[in-house]
């Protein structure tokens, strides 16, 4: 027999909870409720506080978008939405995501449409997400609207990876070289201080200065480490504020390289986001207000926030784009085109699909630069510290001679 915890409501309106034994879940639940319990919650497991502790962190973007995929393979298959739901929580393996498909279920078979059922767990699935299932269930399409967020969700993660993957390597060499160049100063330099000792003013300045820097590191490295580590809380709670936050995605959209990359990741998402769901139905004000969420950037939000209510007045999104002075004429006018012959949504979208491939372009094209840079770099400051040493060990031999 298994063990199953339990949270229910007794017929006296207290809750109860505790642990019954039984040969499956489905015998469990007819034995709480044959003692007159209202079951909210049935788990396996024979600790109800540890249960609650290894629930795990809640469900993340990879497991909303494998619950995505599945749906829409069952809808289509022609199972009901709560059938569905049902095979998808026999399915999942983490207990935060069946807790949440056990909450949509239960919803759902109360009379609640599904993106009702997820308002409750906006921050799992957002404001796009629900909207993009609304607007399945009032076309009735909601296994082809599935289809399509999964295929949103894919590309938005692999925009992503791809950065984030292209980043890995140049962190890493970044890290190495620092080291290489502390671990020098710090333990190779001092190990010929004995041999320069007498040498005085004799010794070269280039040799003088690496061993002063070597002396530093040695005698007050532990205290550039904590005004480092301090900087670094210092500038993490600073970005963290709106000023700060606004401070440094100000900076970045000035970088030279970086900031056109960053300004087309981010228009490219709105686009994305926008002509996605004006292209399944939803108004385009809900869209734009919607989309303007998932930019990061505060400069490039702020300027789209002019979009909502010159829409509401009546006045065209390429004329407000315009008029912000932020945005490049290729958005500008891609989106008026998409105005003038009614396809905003597939323009918005061919837009995002160029500003994704400048993006990747960009992101290759600009590492091609970083990593010789960061290797040249290392190896020019390692290069002085040898042939400074070795000028301090030809000093010598010269006054030995």
């Amino acid at each position: 027999m298994a063990s199953f915890t339990y949270k229910a409501v007794g017929r006296d309106g207290k809750a109860r909870q505790g642990v019954i034994e039984a040969d499956g879940q489905e015998l469990a639940t007819r034995q709480l409720r044959s003692q007159g319990l209202t079951l909210l919650k049935l788990e396996r497991g024979g600790d109800l506080a540890e249960t609650e502790k290894s629930r795990g962190k809640p469900p993340g973007r990879q497991d909303v978008l494998s619950m995505t995929s599945e749906l829409a393979v069952l809808l289509r298959a022609g199972l009901p939405l709560d059938r569905a739901l049902k095979v998808l929580i026999d399915m999942a393996v983490q207990p935060q995501m069946q807790l949440l498909l056990n909450e949509l279920l239960k919803a759902v078979k109360g009379g609640k449409p599904l993106s009702s059922a997820m308002l409750p767990h906006e921050e799992i699935f957002g404001s796009f997400y629900i909207s993009m299932v609304r607007s399945g269930e009032a076309s009735g399409q909601l296994s082809e609207v599935l289809d399509r967020l999964v295929e949103y969700l894919e590309n938005a993660k692999a925009n992503r990876d791809n950065v984030v993957s292209a980043l890995i390597y140049p962190a890493i060499l970044l890290v190495v070289a620092v080291l290489s160049i502390v671990l020098m100063l710090g333990f190779v330099v001092p190990q010929f201080e004995s041999l320069f000792e007498d040498m005085g003013d004799a010794l070269p300045g280039l040799t003088r200065m690496v061993l002063g820097g070597a002396d530093f590191i040695k005698s007050w490295g532990w205290l550039l480490a904590i005004v480092l580590i301090g900087g670094g809380i210092a500038f993490r709670n600073w970005s963290a504020t709106e000023e700060g936050r606004a401070a440094i995605d100000r900076r970045m959209l000035r970088l030279p390289l970086a900031g056109g990359i960053i300004f087309e990741f981010e228009v490219s998402k709105f686009a994305r986001t926008t002509g996605t769901l004006v292209g399944n139905g939803v108004s385009l004000l809900k869209a734009i207000s919607i989309a303007i969420g998932t930019v990061d950037n505060r400069v490039i939000r702020d300027s789209l926030q002019v979009l909502p209510p010159a829409v509401k007045s009546g006045k065209r999104m390429s004329v407000a784009l315009e008029e912000t002075g932020m945005f490049t004429p290729m958005v500008i006018q891609m989106v008026r085109v998409g105005e003038e012959s009614g396809s905003l949504d597939r323009m918005l979208l061919e837009l995002a699909k160029v500003f994704d491939d400048h993006v990747q372009s960009g992101v290759k094209r600009g590492l091609s630069l970083l990593e010789p840079v960061l290797i040249l770099t290392m190896g020019a400051i390692i290069a002085v510290i040898i042939i400074a040493i070795l000028m301090g060990i030809l000093s010598v031999n010269n006054l030995a001679v």
